[in-house]
């Protein structure tokens, strides 16, 4: 079949892997970009196809914390022009929005929602542009939240962690730890924060694709499985939020710094959840 450059320069952005091993890889699926992108993968050629900067539409992440109702919303607001996007009035808006959102209760259906409505159509004519309300997620947390927000407000971390108490949750020093763990999260992407939230079929094609690159690298049959271990190990130790080194101090891991908190404040924590918006995504 005849494989479009459009198609072949899609793969590339998604794996790093050059022209011509895309083209041959989309030439061999049948032009399927998944499988196309797992045969490179299986080669050693690619890593697992991300998302990153794969942004389709303009915008802003907006957050908004309600520490006495422990309410938290994070949500992606969209419109047409960075130039929009990155004016006062349009992040003021986004603000509000994420505001009337942590108001309203667990059964809230967008869809529904009369005065959200009002609220896009007043920005759409203020801004000149359509504006949307991407998605958005609100967080009713036990312990205490962290947000951490990128610089030009297109990546956002909400954290929850569960404490001992209430006082400790108003600590600065215990915001501050909060904090360092959600910026963590915005700089390594991780998909869980325990290595038993990784999904079965997530697994079971890692498998697969490190039990081919063995093979294909003339690794002998009776030791591939031996090899397929110690790379999921070390799959681990890359998407695993309480597994990964910490970005700020590499020798010891996310599970080495909630250890520290612990001994530092005297009361049991653990990071429950949390949730990453990078715009586009």
């Amino acid at each position: 079949m005849e494989i479009s450059a459009l198609l072949v320069k899609d793969l590339r952005d998604r794996t790093g892997a050059g022209m011509m091993d895309c083209k041959k890889a989309l030439g061999e699926s049948n032009g399927d970009i998944e499988r196309a992108a797992t045969i490179l993968r299986e080669r050693g050629i690619a890593k697992a196809s991300s998302k990153e900067g794969r942004a389709t539409a303009e915008g802003v992440i907006a957050t908004s914390v309600n520490p006495g109702d422990k309410l938290a919303v994070m949500v992606e607001v969209n419109c047409e022009t960075d130039f929009v996007a990155r004016t006062d009035q349009f992040k003021a808006f986004a603000r509000d929005v994420a505001v009337h959102l942590i108001g309203q209760g667990q059964s809230y259906v967008k869809e529904n929602d009369a005065a959200l409505e009002n609220l896009v159509k007043s920005a759409i004519a203020q801004f000149g542009e359509n504006v949307q309300i991407k998605r958005f997620i609100r967080y009713q947390f036990a312990g205490g939240v962290a947000i951490y927000t990128h610089p030009g407000d297109k990546l956002a971390v909400m954290v929850e962690v569960d404490c001992g108490s209430e006082s400790l949750a108003l600590k600065d020093e215990f915001k501050s730890f909060a904090r360092d763990v959600a910026m963590h999260v915005a700089a390594t992407n991780p998909l869980c924060v325990k290595r038993e939230e990784v999904d079965s079929s997530t697994l079971i094609k890692e498998r697969d694709i490190y039990r081919q690159q063995a093979l294909n690298d003339g690794k002998p049959a009776q030791i591939v499985d031996k090899i397929v271990d110690g790379r999921i190990e070390k799959y681990y130790g890359e998407v695993v939020l309480m597994e990964q080194p910490y970005v700020k101090d590499n020798d010891k891991t996310v599970t080495d710094l909630v250890k520290e908190a612990i001994a530092q404040f005297g009361e049991h924590m653990q990071i429950k959840r949390f949730v990453r918006y990078r715009l586009g995504e």
